[in-house]
């Protein structure tokens, strides 16, 4: 009997599935059901009975009272938007830098990552469960770093303005770079596990370019664009989809999602901007997936 060895494409494929095995098993026995009730929901009208729940078919009202008849849910999604456009470029240049800088060898290295993950853990929802049940308290230096997301401290986002502005720089990216500084503390809060995927990335990349391209006299800005940029571009568009699902997935849409359902008490409203929700922030992954990924450089 010829036994058949697999490829190496098959070896692959068969260790693909096997990586998003869990995932599909979680999906398969946990989401398929709500995901179905939800889309009924969304073209239903939802009342509470004494039994459970009777469901009365309205087609396409709810999605258009969302778009049309309520007054929030339009506004609200488009600042979302937007907002994740502002942040996803500045919350990757700040994780590929801060990465570079912590993967350099000096003294206090670790203390140096932890420190920059530590917001990452300030900021958790495990933090605010536990002070919110007493089991922890703020003392007064951590009242202070709490403060300090909340307050700019002095900084006047003017005094830059005018001083990018004397050196020629475009009025929109005097404006994006002012927007920047000026929320440095959510960047770097929302940077943490950005970083550590960027920093397993840059420490993958073989030490034997770096000392064949110094051999061929190549400056250290020559070996971050012809070397680092392209071996850790792979990570890039994982970090764009990492960050642009996550600022989604706690934006004051979902807020307002959540507090049309359980507080209105409007379950088929509810179910109508949550799947427009998921269909455009879907669309947005696609696009921004197949965009990014055509610069996607992958060494074998």
């Amino acid at each position: 009997m010829i036994k058949r060895s697999l490829t190496l494409t098959q070896k692959r494929a068969f260790l693909g599935i096997f990586f998003i095995l869990p995932w599909l098993l979680g999906f398969l026995f946990l989401f398929v059901t709500p995901f179905v009730q939800s889309m009924q929901f969304s073209f239903s009208e939802l009342k509470v009975a004494p039994n459970g729940y009777e469901l009365n078919f309205t087609g396409l009202d709810n999605y258009n009272n969302a778009l049309r008849v309520d007054p929030n849910f339009n506004r609200i999604l488009t600042q979302s938007v937007s907002e994740m456009a502002y942040n996803v470029p500045m919350i990757l240049f700040f994780s590929l830098f801060a990465a570079t800088l912590l993967n350099s060898k000096f003294k206090g290295r670790p203390l140096a990552r932890a420190i920059f993950f530590l917001p990452v853990i300030l900021a958790s929802g495990a933090i605010a469960a536990a002070q919110s049940a007493g089991l922890i308290q703020l003392t007064g230096s951590s009242q202070i770093a709490q403060e300090l997301g909340e307050q700019q401290n002095g900084f006047d986002p003017m005094i830059l303005a005018a001083i990018l502005d004397n050196g020629g720089i475009p009025l929109w990216f005097i404006d994006y770079i002012v927007t920047a500084v000026n929320r440095i503390y959510e960047i770097i809060r929302s940077s943490g596990v950005q970083i550590l995927i960027f920093l397993a990335a840059l420490q993958s990349v073989p030490s034997t370019m770096y000392e064949v391209a110094k051999m061929e006299g190549a400056t250290a800005y020559e070996s971050f664009w012809k070397i680092t940029f392209p071996m850790v571009s792979p990570l890039i568009l994982t970090n764009v989809i990492y960050t642009i699902i996550d600022s989604f997935a706690d934006s004051q849409v979902t807020q307002y999602i959540y507090e049309t359902a359980f507080t209105s008490q409007n379950f088929g409203l509810s179910a109508a901007m949550a799947w427009m929700y998921t269909i455009i922030v879907s669309i947005i992954l696609v696009v921004v997936g197949v965009i990014i990924s055509r610069r996607v450089f992958y060494y074998n």
